[in-house]
């Protein structure tokens, strides 16, 4: 009896709390005949093309104008107080540079710069280094066949000597300074640490930016200096047809310049090293008459990596041979005047002018470190 009535008593509670619930659901008819509250009004529903204001009002809290106008800066720049041009801009426009996704315009950049200029240009450095060591393990220092006579010839005057030599510095620390920017974060990063790679990355920064303009200076003095004996001459062709003699056994005749400097001067000092130099003074903000946006200095640091890389794989095969890859290169550049059996062996030609009395022996006031070759003898 007492199971039967709590089996009741549950029913009964089940089918009140039942028909309570379909009473809360369902208004009775008459509040349902009489509609919404006087006065209410239904919001509108919110459009595309809404700013962010009216949002707020449509949709409070839904801030999609706001952040679509933020990622649509790069094409239309939003307001700002803020002075200078692009404040307006907080996401690039999207562009698609070779090599990279349609993206914006700095991840544009960011991809070029590490998936490629990064790593293959790391590894032209790299191949380059090691074909110079192999060739110098294989065939050793150049030159040194014929016996000095004593009789000196000036090669390279004081003024040359200057401007070779403030450019060279001048290359130098930029070499350096860019490559430890460029590949300090794989290579020294987990050497030095975080706080030491930091600062030192910050002050080869700014070393580079300083020694840039010398750089470019000197670059003009060495071009200027140096143009009239890297013209083309008769017998150019005939020392790249042999390759210089460099695997074989005499060097092929040439005049002062042989025509693989004549090559390196006019591709990699002056073609490449302009482009070297105009990018790097645009990165340098020197030019005053530029906004300096940030897609074009992201476009300049492209073509200013890109020209460095080569610019330093072409001058390492020069540095090469002019300190340990020719005997008596380094010599002549650092005292400026070589032997005569020097000049015979390595810039026949050359020799043959001055001996001939078509190019003095000494072209400066600077004394010789022995007696000078005869013009006549």
């Amino acid at each position: 009896m007492q199971r039967w009535m709590r089996r009741l008593i549950l029913g009964i509670t089940l089918a009140c709390a039942a028909l309570a619930a379909a009473h809360a659901q369902q208004p009775p008819a008459a509040e349902a005949a009489k509609g919404p509250p006087p006065g209410f009004v239904a919001p509108p529903l919110p459009k595309p093309d809404e700013t962010n204001g009216e949002r707020a009002k449509s949709q409070p809290g839904n801030n999609a104008p706001l952040w679509r106008a933020v990622r649509k800066s790069g094409e239309q720049q939003g307001v700002t107080s803020l002075p200078g041009a692009e404040m307006g801009t907080l996401i690039q426009r999207f562009v698609q540079y070779p090599g990279s996704r349609y993206t914006t315009a700095g991840e544009a950049w960011r991809e070029v710069r590490n998936r490629w200029i990064i790593p293959y240009g790391g590894a032209l450095i790299v191949i380059v280094l090691v074909a110079i060591a192999l060739f110098h393990w294989r065939k050793g220092p150049l030159g040194g066949k014929h016996p000095d006579t004593g009789r000196r010839i000036e090669r390279f005057t004081p003024v040359e000597r200057a401007a070779h030599w403030v450019n060279a510095i001048a290359f130098a620390i930029l070499a350096v300074s860019g490559l430890a920017m460029a590949f300090g974060k794989f290579i020294l990063l987990p050497v030095l640490g975080l706080t030491l790679n930091g600062w030192l990355t910050y002050a080869l920064k700014t070393l580079h930016n300083i020694v840039g303009p010398l750089f470019a200076v000197s670059l003009l003095i060495v071009i200027v200096t140096f143009v009239r004996d890297e013209l083309p001459r008769p017998g150019d062709l005939e020392w790249l047809r042999k390759g210089g003699g460099m695997l074989g056994g005499a060097e092929a005749p040439s005049h002062r310049f042989n025509a693989g400097e004549k090559v390196l001067f006019w591709f990699a000092m002056v073609a490449i090293g302009v482009i070297v130099v105009a990018s790097g003074l645009y990165l340098d903000k020197v030019f005053p008459a530029f906004d300096y946006l940030r897609g074009d200095m992201q476009v300049a640091h492209l073509f200013h990596s890109v020209a460095a890389m080569l610019m330093m794989a072409l001058l390492l095969g020069h540095i090469y041979l002019g300190t340990v890859g020719v005997k008596g290169a380094y010599d002549g550049m650092r005292h400026g005047w070589v032997d005569e059996a020097w000049a015979q062996e390595h810039h026949a030609l050359w020799h043959d002018d001055i001996k001939a009395g078509r190019i003095p022996v000494q072209r400066s006031g600077s004394a010789p470190a022995a007696r000078p070759a005869s013009a006549n003898p």
